[in-house]
């Protein structure tokens, strides 16, 4: 918890009293969810699907049933920090703004190299030791206006599984000029993109691997996260891909150029970033991704024919890869150091000014 936040809202909520049972008094009636026979619902918040008996819990493990009802998680974040939006990572949201963003505990998968984990698996792993600080939907919106935030993003956790209280806030920050965003993995049902598509303008998703086989290791096939990824394009969200190369497990050049090829075929214009993986949780056996890869996979998403490739977590490594270019003329429009703004010709405008093109993208 950031020690900004840290007079916002109350300290997180500790004693002997199990985490489930405190998770479960932080919860609400769900919206996303059907009720059917037997006491049972249907969950739509992620591409699981999950068929919920009465008293059980989702694969999420903090969407439940009790008595034919699907109660979801509120009231609560586990993660808050007003961070820069180039860190999510969004390059064609309004750079140089400021992301307030917030978490909270689960996800519908279970990744071994999750950076988040302790808050992410904490129903799934005792070692996990994230906890919940109260906090209302007033204090998250007048916290992001205070740190001058212009967009406001559910992150760190899985935010799909939690998207009836992302959208309550949202509700609230949008009179107030703050857009909502996502950084999420992409295992989306067309049920929840359609929820929150009134209150979210950006949608980030993690293609971690081209492999199916890989992916269901993960929790979900890989088909699940294609298909969100078309479906969010449809559905008009500004989206933005990210996939840590992690030696040995995606970074062959065919399994690259693969995920290069299919972002190509949904959209040249969405911006693909291959990010350096660093061990953590349970790879930390694994070697870090030295730049000479993400200078490779940034060329092969260019000889793919994407307009936008960018390579990130190796600051002043990865050559012009961290700045935006116009994809005519090739001039620099926005330069950046890791997450700080050199220079800036696209705010407020969202063309080149030396020929003209149209840069897509969320600039005013």
């Amino acid at each position: 918890m950031s020690p900004l936040v840290a007079t916002e809202i109350r300290k997180p909520i500790a004693g002997d009293v199990p985490l489930a049972r405190v998770l479960d008094d932080l919860a609400r009636e769900g919206e996303l969810s059907e009720k059917l026979d037997n006491r049972r619902v249907r969950c739509y918040a992620c591409a699981h699907r999950c068929l919920i008996n009465d008293g059980a819990r989702g694969i999420c493990q903090v969407r439940y049933n009790r008595g034919g009802t699907l109660f979801v998680p509120h009231g609560y974040v586990a993660a808050l920090n007003p961070d820069p939006t180039e860190k999510k990572p969004f390059f064609h949201i309004l750079p140089g703004s400021i992301t307030l963003t917030f978490g909270m505990l689960g996800c519908d998968l279970h990744c071994q190299n999750c950076q988040n984990w302790d808050i992410s698996q904490v129903m799934r792993d005792p070692n996990a030791e994230g906890a919940p600080s109260r906090v209302t939907p007033e204090q998250l919106v007048a916290l992001a206006k205070g740190t001058g935030a212009q967009l406001i993003g559910s992150s760190y956790n899985e935010p799909l599984i939690t998207s009836e209280w992302a959208i309550e806030i949202f509700k609230l920050a949008q009179p107030q000029g703050i857009r909502g965003i996502y950084v999420s993995n992409g295992n989306a049902t067309r049920e929840v993109l359609e929820f929150i598509r009134p209150y979210v303008v950006g949608y980030k998703i993690d293609l971690k691997t081209m492999q199916d086989k890989q992916y269901r290791k993960l929790g979900t096939p890989l088909q699940n996260v294609l298909d969100a990824i078309k479906m969010a394009k449809a559905l008009g969200f500004w989206v933005e891909i990210v996939t840590l190369v992690i030696p040995g497990f995606n970074d062959s050049n065919a399994e690259l150029m693969d995920a290069a090829r299919f972002i190509r075929a949904v959209s040249p214009d969405i911006p693909w970033h291959v990010t350096a993986f660093h061990p953590d949780y349970k790879m930390t056996d694994a070697d870090f991704t030295p730049a000479s890869t993400l200078l490779r996979a940034a060329e092969i998403g260019q000889a793919a024919g994407l307009n936008y490739v960018y390579a990130g977590n190796l600051p002043g490594s990865v050559k012009n890869y961290e700045n935006t270019s116009c994809p005519q003329c090739n001039t620099v429009l926005v330069e950046r150091y890791a997450y700080r703004i050199l220079r800036d010709k696209l705010t407020g405008k969202g063309v080149c000014p030396k020929c003209g093109e149209k840069i897509a993208g969320i600039w005013m």
